[in-house]
């Protein structure tokens, strides 16, 4: 443990806390850093939930939006800037060591705070800014228009920084290699998972009845945003595939937003009754309805984002179908069962085959669990930020 111990302000532009993967990455740093003695203040919108032992302080009240706001969106333009204020305010109240910010939102925030008060950044990058825009249908490729000044934006953005964090080596080779940005100065931080809390357990049929799945069901499992850009569309797409080679098959789709439109497409393609959408599940209570599956989906299209899920999955010890993808291998290594990337069809077999194989079900599901519990567990997070703070620090100190 660091004899140090820092006051970090973190830069959350988000409706924090909500029970997605960029929230949980950010209440997992700040919880294990306040657990290793030093002290996090996070910055966020006026709307989230609150959570237990974690600081908050946000941004003046819009009345308008209660919603969570996902991905791109017009109105942050506005959030942002009431952000920004609230984080001056709280940098000269709470006098940080060190500004650790989360999305690019938050790099540009920082970064404009590193120039006030001359404290080390961090970055916290959860996927190209760019690319997140076109994956939300917020930006075209070819508009070159809007995507060159975007893109040179993302750039600097990403450079101001005394160091970047990634999730995943894939996230890293990218801002190495699509972006210029000098490799001493980004690292991988891989998203970690309580292995004691997610862990493998016996079905609760309490809640299987309450969410109305029959009994005898054999359940698929997805837990996550719901956006054609994280798999969704092509997953409901699979189920008539499914459901024809195995009669039994259910699929508990979890998430939001906007579940609705999501049970109206199943009722188009006639699979209604093989598909519960029961919305947000909140995080703390996942791994029970997670435990009700036989198997896990991550069937994520974006190839430049992290995919937090799958630890979650491997930690149940749960067999994990994904598409086959450099994030996706990282996690999983040869335990995943990869589909062909954005092939619905080779998906869809690929969990017929697994549902139909109770021995590879356990074998795979065991080493997942195995793999979890040495490589993915939270408690590598807490030493490795303390490292990267105690670096920019030192490096800090020397260019005063």
């Amino acid at each position: 443990m660091s004899a140090v111990r820092y006051r970090v302000l973190m830069i959350a532009p988000t409706s924090f806390f909500s029970d997605y993967g960029c929230h949980i990455r950010i209440a997992q740093e700040a919880h294990e850093l306040n657990r290793r003695g030093h002290t996090v203040l996070i910055a966020t919108y006026h709307n989230g939930d609150n959570v237990d032992n974690l600081d908050v302080v946000r941004s003046w009240d819009v009345p308008w939006i209660k919603r969570t706001l996902v991905g791109s969106s017009r109105h942050k333009l506005y959030l942002d800037v009431a952000l920004s204020w609230r984080v001056l305010r709280a940098a000269w109240e709470f006098k940080p060591d060190i500004i650790h910010a989360h999305l690019h939102e938050g790099g540009l925030i920082g970064a404009i705070l590193k120039r006030i008060i001359g404290k080390p950044l961090i970055f916290d990058y959860q996927g190209s800014m760019t690319a997140e825009m076109i994956d939300h249908h917020f930006l075209s490729g070819s508009d070159a228009t809007l995507y060159k000044p975007l893109y040179a934006l993302e750039t600097w953005i990403n450079r101001q920084a005394d160091m970047v964090l990634t999730s995943s080596e894939n996230a890293r080779t990218m801002l190495i290699d699509e972006f210029a940005h000098p490799a001493p100065n980004v690292t991988t931080i891989a998203d970690g998972i309580d292995t004691s809390y997610f862990a493998p357990q016996q079905p609760d049929e309490v809640i299987r009845a309450g969410l109305g799945i029959p009994a005898g069901r054999r359940i698929v499992v997805y837990l996550g945003l719901l956006a054609p850009y994280q798999g969704t569309n092509m997953l409901i797409e699979c189920i008539p595939h499914v459901i024809a080679a195995v009669p039994d098959a259910h699929f508990l789709i979890m998430g939001y937003p906007d579940p609705e439109s999501y049970r109206k497409y199943a009722e188009s393609l006639g699979v209604a009754s093989y598909v519960t959408l029961p919305g947000r599940i909140r995080y703390l209570d996942s791994h029970r309805y997670l435990g009700l599956g036989h198997l896990a989906v991550a069937p994520k299209m974006s190839r430049s984002e992290g995919s937090g899920k799958i630890p979650q999955y491997m930690a149940l010890g749960l067999p994990v179908i994904t598409f086959d993808s450099a994030v996706s291998r990282q996690y999983l290594g040869d335990s995943g069962i990869y589909a062909r990337y954005a092939d619905r069809e080779d998906l869809a077999q690929r969990i017929i085959d697994t549902l139909n194989d109770a021995s590879l079900r356990s074998a795979v599901g065991a080493q997942n669990r195995q793999l979890a519990q040495h490589h993915h567990s939270i408690a590598h997070i807490g030493p490795a930020l303390e490292d990267v703070y105690a670096a920019v620090s030192r490096s800090a100190s020397t260019t005063r």
